[in-house]
C-alpha cells in the first residue's frame, strides 16, 4: 500500500513519539516540546473530510476541536455551559435566554457576539440551506439579540432537548454572511472560537490544527493535533503499529491486537451508535413489498455477527434508545427466528422457485444492500446479514457504491444513535419529511408520539411517548436494526486525560470532549 509521509510524519517516526517511543528526545519544532517536558503532536487516523461544515453535517470528530456551541456536554453527557456563561427560561413566554461569555475572540481576532449565534440558528433553519439538522430548531420562532452578550430565543412550543442542541457550533457571521452555506470555502478554511485553530490543510493526506493560546476556557495542553486522512480501517491499524498515529477508532479484530500490548491502552468505550438496513421507501420496490420486511428482520441473526464481526463488542438492536433512559426493553425484539421469517413470506404469497429462493407475482423476493466504501465493520455486517437472508429464500447482496444514491438504492447499512436526549436521531430520523429521514419513512402516529415527547419536560407524559413511539416504530419498521457496535479506540499510552466511561455517539464521536485538558506524557 502507498504511504505518503509529510516530514513532520518522518520526524515524528525517527523520534519515537508514538507508543513504542522513548523519553529522551530533545525538542523538535512541531513535534514535541513544551517547558514541562511533555510531547506536543497527537496524531489521529481520520476518515476524510471534503468539508467543515456543522451547521450542515452533524457528526465531524474535528468539530469540537474548531469551534464552541452556546452549551456543551459533559464525560456524562450532561449539559453544561459553553460559550453561555448561563441561562433561564421563561415557561410562560417558552423563552430561552442566554447570557454570552465576554472577550471571546475568534480565531482571527474579531470579537464573538450574539449576532453570530442569531446567524448560524438562522442558517440552519432556513430550508433552502438544507441543513438535516434544521428539525433541532423548527420550534423556534423568533430570535432576538438583546445586546452583544445577551441573546432570547422565543420557541412557539416546547422543545425539551433544545439545551441539547444549543451545543451546535457557532459561525462567524462576518466571515459567512452572504456566503452559500453549503459551498462557501470558509468550510475548507474554518475560524472557529475552539480550543484548536486550522493550521494547514493538505487535501486526502492531513489537516493540521495548533493549539488557540487565546481559547477563553484556557489553553489546551497538547500544541498540535494532526487529523491524518487514513480512511481504509486496515491501514489505521497498521499506522497505529508503525508509530504513525498514535490515537485511532480501529475495528474490533484490528483492536484486539493492540491489547497487553506496550505502550498502548486499549479503550472498548460503550456507544448509542446502532447499525441496521434502512429500507428505502422511496423506492417502489418497497412499496409492493413492504409486508415482507417483519420476515426480514426475523431473519438476521444479530448475537452471530456481533460474535464473527465485532468479536462480542456489541449488543443487539432492536430499536433506536437502548442506550437511553426512555427505552422499551417490552417492543418486539424480532429476535432471530429463520421460521418465523418463512412463515411470513408463504402468508403474503411467496414460493420458492427452483433456485431457493421466494417469489411473488412472479419477481424474486431480493434486494441490495448498499455499504459506503472504507467502513469495514459496516460492510461485512452487510455481507454477513445477506447471507442470513438468502438461507430463509430471500436474494439479498451487497452493492458498495463509490458515491450513495440516497434516492435511488433498495438499502443502506445506516447508522444512528445519540447519547443525548431521546429527541435527538429519534425527531429528525423517523418524523415525516425531516432532515434526517434520509428513507423517507412515514408513519402518522409515530409522529404524534415523537411530537408529545418533545414537547413535554413531565419525565412520566416522555416515557409514555417514546413507550407508543417504539411500540408503533416495531410495527411499522423503518429499519431491520442489527447491533449497537462499541467503540475500540487505541492510544499511546503516553497520551493521558482520555475519559474512557464516557458513552460515545455515532460513529464512536465524542472522545475529544475534553480535550484541552489532555497531556501527551514522556
Amino acid at each position: 500500500m502507498k504511504k505518503t509521509f509529510s516530514l513532520l510524519l518522518v520526524i515524528l517516526m525517527l523520534l519515537s513519539l508514538s507508543a513504542c517511543g522513548t523519553s529522551d528526545s530533545p525538542d523538535t519544532d512541531g513535534a514535541s516540546g513544551s517547558q514541562s517536558g511533555t510531547f506536543d503532536t497527537l496524531i489521529y487516523g481520520s476518515n476524510d473530510y471534503t468539508r467543515i461544515n456543522p451547521a450542515m453535517d452533524e457528526h465531524g470528530e474535528i468539530n469540537i476541536l474548531i469551534f464552541n456551541g452556546l452549551t456543551a456536554h459533559n464525560g456524562k453527557n450532561e449539559v453544561i455551559p459553553g460559550l453561555a456563561k448561563s441561562w433561564e427560561f421563561d415557561e410562560a413566554s417558552c423563552t430561552y435566554t442566554f447570557h454570552l461569555e465576554e472577550g471571546v475572540k475568534w480565531h482571527d481576532g474579531e470579537a464573538f457576539t450574539a449576532d453570530d449565534v442569531k446567524f448560524t440558528i438562522e442558517a440552519i433553519m432556513n430550508p433552502e440551506n438544507g441543513s438535516e439538522n434544521s428539525p433541532n430548531y423548527e420550534d423556534v420562532e423568533e430570535i432576538i439579540v438583546i445586546d452583544e452578550n445577551t441573546i432570547s430565543f422565543h420557541l412557539s412550543a416546547p422543545n425539551v432537548a433544545f439545551l441539547d442542541y444549543m451545543t451546535m457550533a457557532v459561525l462567524p457571521e462576518h466571515l459567512l454572511s452572504g456566503e452559500d452555506m453549503q459551498e462557501s470555502d470558509f468550510f475548507r478554511n474554518p475560524v472557529g472560537t475552539g480550543p484548536y485553530k486550522l493550521e494547514s490543510w493538505d487535501v486526502g493526506q492531513a489537516i493540521t490544527l495548533v493549539k488557540n493560546e487565546d481559547y477563553f476556557k484556557g489553553a489546551p495542553n497538547i500544541g498540535k493535533i494532526i487529523f491524518k486522512i487514513v480512511p481504509d480501517d486496515n491501514a489505521k491499524a497498521m499506522q497505529m503499529e508503525s508509530g504513525e498515529l498514535n490515537l485511532a477508532l480501529l475495528t474490533p479484530k484490528d483492536a484486539q491486537a493492540f491489547s497487553g500490548k506496550e505502550g498502548y491502552t486499549c479503550y472498548d468505550m460503550k456507544t448509542s451508535d446502532y447499525r441496521g438496513i434502512l429500507f428505502n421507501f422511496q423506492n417502489d420496490y418497497w412499496t409492493e413489498n413492504k409486508d415482507i420486511i417483519p420476515a426480514i428482520c426475523y431473519a438476521i441473526d444479530r448475537q452471530a455477527i456481533i460474535d464473527a464481526v465485532l468479536l462480542g463488542q456489541g449488543i443487539p438492536a432492536y430499536g433506536p434508545l437502548q442506550r437511553n433512559i426512555y427505552n422499551n426493553e417490552a417492543v418486539e425484539h424480532y429476535d432471530y427466528n429463520p421460521q418465523k421469517a418463512v412463515e411470513i413470506l408463504e402468508a403474503a404469497g411467496c414460493t420458492m422457485n427452483s433456485d431457493g429462493f421466494y417469489e411473488r407475482n412472479g419477481e424474486v423476493i431480493g434486494f441490495v444492500i448498499s455499504v459506503g466504501a472504507g467502513d469495514q465493520v459496516r460492510i461485512d455486517i452487510a455481507l454477513a446479514a445477506s447471507q442470513q437472508l438468502r438461507q430463509v429464500g430471500i436474494d439479498c447482496s451487497v452493492d458498495i457504491p463509490a458515491q450513495v444514491d440516497w434516492g435511488g438504492q433498495m438499502a443502506y447499512l445506516i447508522g444512528w444513535g445519540s447519547p443525548f436526549d431521546a429527541d435527538d436521531h429519534t425527531y429528525k430520523v423517523f418524523g415525516t419529511g425531516k432532515g434526517a429521514n434520509y428513507s423517507g419513512y412515514s408513519n402518522p402516529l409515530v409522529d404524534q408520539y415523537l411530537i408529545a415527547a418533545r414537547q413535554s419536560d413531565v419525565p412520566a407524559v416522555r416515557a409514555e411517548a417514546y413507550d407508543k413511539f417504539q411500540t408503533e416504530l416495531a410495527k411499522d419498521p423503518a429499519f431491520a436494526f442489527i447491533c449497537y457496535v462499541d467503540a475500540s479506540y487505541v492510544a499511546a499510552s503516553s497520551i493521558q486525560g482520555i475519559s474512557p466511561d464516557t458513552i460515545m455517539g455515532h460513529h464512536g464521536v465524542g472522545i475529544f470532549w475534553n480535550v484541552a485538558e489532555w497531556t501527551i506524557t514522556d
